[in-house]
């Protein structure tokens, strides 16, 4: 039995992607039997692209890294919008950091960790598009072609293909901390 961890799922409040974060999810509550919360930018039900909802309970104002073992941002079109210029979401990822804290982006949503300035001399995947790439460029991250790049305790994912192949990776690097 693997100790329990503690993670926070952020998501957009509309248009995320919807198989990036149920699969995820399901495989961190329900094989590996760990607590997570999920946040948003505001509660409420949060509208996936293809239609699920999630209902969202906590805001990323009520969130503390130190509450955490790790992080994890989930993508789609609603990322761009939401997430990318969100200031409470870059501090709490820059706190993640500073306390070596497990963190991890899906597709467009790797432009956050970009934005908080921990992918600088990193290596991370992205869902490619002009904005994404160039966000990255500007961040000092070394792009990556791949469905899922780790970076030290950074897990990036390119995609929702690569969702489970994603889950499964944050999942490891969380079983190397601690309880």
């Amino acid at each position: 039995m693997t100790s329990s961890k503690n993670i926070l799922m952020v998501i957009a409040p509309q248009d995320f992607r919807d198989e990036e974060f149920f699969e995820p999810y399901q495989h961190f509550t329900q094989e590996r039997q760990w607590s997570v919360t999920v946040a948003s930018t505001q509660t409420g039900l949060a509208k996936g692209m293809l239609g699920k909802s999630v209902d969202v309970t906590q805001t990323l104002e009520s969130q503390n890294a130190s509450q955490f073992d790790a992080l994890v941002v989930v993508g789609g079109m609603g990322s761009p919008e939401y997430l990318w210029e969100n200031e409470t979401l870059r501090t709490l990822t820059q706190d993640f950091a500073r306390q070596s804290k497990v963190i991890s982006a899906i597709c467009l949503s790797g432009v956050v960790l970009a934005k908080a300035g921990v992918l600088d001399g990193k290596k991370a995947t992205v869902w490619e598009m002009p904005e994404s790439v160039a966000e990255f460029e500007k961040a000092g991250a070394h792009y990556i072609k791949q469905d899922v790049v780790v970076d030290g305790s950074i897990v990036t994912s390119n995609g929702p293909h690569a969702a489970t192949p994603f889950a499964h990776e944050v999942a490891n690097q969380l079983s190397k901390v601690p309880a």
